[in-house]
């Protein structure tokens, strides 16, 4: 698998009575078996404050490099991609339980984390 792209968004209102403004959305672009694919999360606006209590990441941003800062809502749909293989297979994620996030980054290696993200940054992919 080739990592392509991982990044985050806060999302915003498009119209007055919707709550896009309490979310964020993190994608992950890899190509599986020559074919791309993209991972959308969706995920409580909430837990980015939380990170450094639901991650090993103890800081936000999580890495600086060439002059972009990597934050933890750049991580989050990488984090669910490699965590669960399962999601592959899958288009979107939803997290809106603190359960589900802090479960989600229970066995996360930073360093590896840190290294395709760096990767991304300096090379335009990373391969896994």
């Amino acid at each position: 698998m080739i990592i392509l792209k991982a990044e985050g968004i806060e999302l915003e209102k498009e119209k007055p009575n919707t709550s896009e403004d309490f979310f964020n959305r993190s994608t992950v672009t890899y190509t599986d078996n020559g074919q791309e694919k993209e991972l959308n999360v969706l995920y409580v606006r909430f837990f980015d404050e939380q990170s450094s209590e639901i991650s090993p990441f103890k800081e936000d941003p999580i890495l600086a490099t060439n002059q972009r800062e990597i934050t933890f809502k750049d991580i989050v749909a990488l984090v669910c991609l490699l965590q669960n293989p399962g999601n592959k297979e899958k288009k979107r994620v939803y997290i809106n339980e603190l359960k589900e996030m802090e479960s989600l980054f229970r066995d996360v290696d930073p360093e590896q984390i840190k290294g395709i993200m760096n990767n991304l940054v300096t090379q335009g992919k990373s391969q896994l």
